[in-house]
């Protein structure tokens, strides 16, 4: 056993790899196969090392040659490898086989299990750091459907070596916290990095499902990702289902925006509406090659100290509703957003913000961490092909305030008219400036208080899945107004 210390949580006991191993090898009924492809049969070794394989591997391969794992798996329609399609066609095989060559009389408690990876490790180069798909489909009672846990991984390490030694740890955590785990899944989650660090691996992508998983969300696993520090940003399409980033950005025009969207409201939507019809207009931007992406901050979804889950759900719901993309991220800055994309695509890119986050943008209090301050950060903003498409804001006094008249710190006001004079900041003209009156936090509060007229500030049908799910703290009891002297 290891002891660990987790930040202020009390000291846990953690066993060691070894240990995980040797448990489920001298469990009599987990009994399965290993197929690993791309970084050696890094996982099983530890199980063959630990004593008492015997009883737990059923087979142990590696079809590492092309010809041979597409004689075995079937050939993908895109030619690759390292995909998820691959890793759950190499699950089912292995899974199949072992229930077709193994009597279920002769074997009546056996829990059948098959573990599966495939990776690309750093390139000879060292640009490209690697990555893979790993997963597991197992049974926790013999007579019981199979549940799968699969995920995606991005190396960090630069020697090939380490990364091997990486994935073995981490498959060993899995499997153990499959069969160990499976009811906590949060737990499991955290336990995945068990003897690793963040430094060395990044999980970006996970997905749980079977019977023993049915009332798991996969969206709040992707929220405990990024809250854990697994991985600085976690995306899901307008299904509701987790989508791995790199699939959905590869090459793509992205226009980005960031909000609260709580609720989403018609002036998120007239800000994407207008932006993406801008954006389109631009040189180098067609349409069937754009991608729009809501994305929301980790400290957008904190409450009182600790990110609300429910809270989450509500938005995330919302704005699968209206067909949209959703990001949760852990990048506080702008800048930080812009290089995330710039790790997929080198095509142009738009953020669609109001006048108040461009304010912010500006001020030098955000970026006291870099060695080169604002500067620094702005050079990494704008060094792409980007473009800000600004939506007004009317003050108290009845004033909009746009691109033209808005106010920076006097130190920034020359930094800021030489982007302005640039082009890197355009305008959102708006037909109807009732849109301005409109604000997320006002609007919440008359859910919540059942006050009458929220519904009109919302996207069309917004309202009708507030009430049916009742959403944001919505009760459908009409308000008893208390009487007043």
């Amino acid at each position: 056993m290891e002891i660990k210390l987790k930040g202020d949580r009390a000291i846990e006991q953690i066993p060691s790899i070894k240990d995980k191993a040797l448990r489920i090898n001298l469990n009599e009924n987990i009994y399965g196969t290993f197929a690993e492809i791309g970084a050696g049969q890094e996982t099983v070794r530890h199980f063959f090392r630990s004593g008492g394989s015997s009883g737990t591997i059923a087979k142990a391969m590696s079809a590492y040659d092309k010809d041979f794992s597409d004689a075995i798996y079937g050939i993908e329609k895109d030619g690759r490898y390292v995909t998820e399609s691959r890793l759950k066609k190499m699950l089912t095989h292995e899974v199949d086989l072992i229930e077709k060559r193994l009597d279920r009389v002769k074997h009546p408690n056996k829990m059948f299990f098959s573990y599966a990876n495939t990776v690309a490790t750093i390139d000879f180069a060292k640009q490209f750091k690697g990555h893979g798909w790993v997963g597991v489909k197992y049974q926790i009672e013999p007579d019981e459907d199979y549940n799968e846990i699969i995920l995606h991984i991005r190396f960090k390490e630069n020697d090939a070596r380490l990364q091997q030694e990486t994935l073995g740890i981490l498959g060993v955590n899995l499997i153990y916290g499959a069969f160990y785990k499976y009811n906590d899944p949060k737990k499991l989650l955290r336990y995945l990095y068990d003897h690793l660090d963040k430094d060395q691996l990044e999980i970006d992508t996970i997905n749980f499902s079977g019977p023993r998983f049915a009332n798991v969300d996969n969206r709040l696993m992707s929220l405990q990702l990024v809250k854990n520090g697994m991985t600085d940003a976690v995306m899901f399409g307008p299904d509701g289902n987790n989508i791995l980033p790199a699939s959905i950005l590869y090459k793509k025009n992205i226009l980005a925006l960031r909000g609260s969207f709580r609720p989403v409201t018609r002036v998120n939507m007239d800000m994407y509406e207008k932006s993406l019809e801008m954006f389109l207009c631009e040189n180098k931007v067609e349409a069937d090659n754009t991608l729009v992406i809501f994305e929301i901050t980790l400290s957008n979804l904190r409450s009182e100290g600790e990110i609300d889950e429910r809270d989450f759900m509500d938005r995330a719901e919302l704005l699968c509703s209206l067909g949209q993309y959703v990001m949760i991220s852990n990048f506080q800055e702008y800048y930080r957003v812009v290089e995330y994309f710039s790790n997929y695509t080198k095509a142009r890119m738009g953020l669609a913000m109001g006048v108040n986050n461009l304010v912010d943008i500006f001020d030098e209090k955000y970026y006291r961490h870099l060695s080169g301050g604002i500067l620094e950060a702005f050079g990494k903003l704008f060094y792409r092909d980007l473009k800000v498409f600004l939506y007004p804001m009317k003050e108290e006094n009845g004033e909009i305030t746009n691109s033209e008249n808005l106010k920076v710190h006097p130190r920034m006001k020359e930094l800021y008219k030489f982007f302005k004079f640039n082009g890197k900041v355009v305008d959102i003209e708006i037909a109807n400036q009732n849109n301005l009156e409109i604000y997320s936090r006002h609007v919440l509060k008359m859910i919540a208080k059942g006050t009458e007229g929220w519904e009109e500030m919302l996207p069309k049908g917004v309202a009708e899945i507030i009430k049916k799910d009742k959403l944001f703290g919505y009760d459908s009891k009409p308000r008893i107004e208390e009487p007043t002297n």
